[in-house]
């Protein structure tokens, strides 16, 4: 009951400018002697682990700078050979991918084609396997690549800014599909194409990528689209993109290009940690850091 009186109330307020402005202020400044103690009073309040931060605390300047910090080297080896989370998140669902249908929660689904913005780019999909990964705001916000590979393109899909959480993913009809995302096209090393979806939410300042200007939240509100040629090469473990705050990112791998393991739900996942099979073969290993 609580949760539909929440996406009730979300119906009727302006969740585009509220997420603009909720970006606008962790973009300001914080003064030096402040930052220590409001970051490490957030960090309690919600379990994030700054001791983990590239910096100390002091250095961040805003409260978005320290969302999106880096981590310190060597924290999030990468696994070898192997499809690899490209997240510190929780497992919302997994599973197959079968007749255009991905599951949302519990007695909900929704279209991929939706989802990715392209039906011929869903047909290629069609029964390979995918995973939703949400991220808290307790997590690190930055994105990786989940395989060695190449991006060949990139679609940013304008929409709404709901709430990712568990009562909008209950109670939402198409969330993920009707929400702001960046979709990514990633051609691995040993063939087939993996998705990432960088799906927007509602408080959510910008979800940005690193290799493009694309963004969430954008003014120009229509659909951007780009193909890459030549492809950008890409590390599993190598940088995508972050969030300006907590979100979803979902994978969907064709059946040609590997295999995610079965995950199940509300299981945590780190970067770098290995959450599938490859079905060719990978690059080396590497460490999961933005250098």
């Amino acid at each position: 009951m609580l949760g539909r009186l929440l996406i009730l109330l979300l119906s009727v307020l302006p969740r585009h400018g509220m997420s603009q402005m909720a970006g606008w202020l962790a973009n300001r400044t914080v003064p030096t002697r402040l930052r220590a103690p409001l970051y490490g009073a957030f960090s309690r309040a919600f379990g994030a682990a700054p001791d983990e931060a590239e910096l100390p605390l002091s250095e961040y300047a805003s409260l978005n700078a320290f969302f999106t910090r880096r981590l310190r080297p060597g924290l999030r080896p990468v696994a070898p050979d192997a499809l690899v989370s490209p997240a510190d998140a929780t497992v919302g669902a997994s599973g197959d991918v079968a007749g255009d249908v991905l599951v949302q929660a519990k007695g909900r689904t929704y279209s991929l084609s939706a989802l990715v913005g392209d039906d011929a780019l869903a047909r290629r999909l069609d029964g390979g396997s995918f995973v939703t990964l949400y991220l808290a705001p307790r997590d690190y916000h930055r994105v990786h690549a989940p395989v060695d590979g190449e991006i060949t393109a990139a679609t940013y899909i304008p929409g709404q800014l709901w709430p990712v959480n568990t009562h909008a993913v209950t109670h939402v009809a198409d969330l993920f599909a009707v929400n702001e995302r960046i979709v990514i096209a990633i051609r691995p090393s040993g063939g087939g194409v993996v998705v990432v979806v960088l799906v927007g939410a509602t408080m959510v300042g910008m979800t940005r990528v690193v290799f493009d200007d694309l963004h969430t939240n954008a003014r120009r509100r229509e659909v951007q689209r780009r193909t890459y040629d030549p492809p950008l090469p890409v590390r599993a473990g190598g940088p995508l993109g972050h969030f300006e705050f907590g979100s979803t990112v979902i994978i969907v791998c064709s059946p040609d290009s590997g295999e995610l393991a079965p995950l199940a739900e509300w299981q945590t996942v780190r970067v770098g940690q290995q959450v599938g099979r490859l079905a060719g073969p990978a690059g080396a290993p590497s460490d999961c850091t933005d250098r």
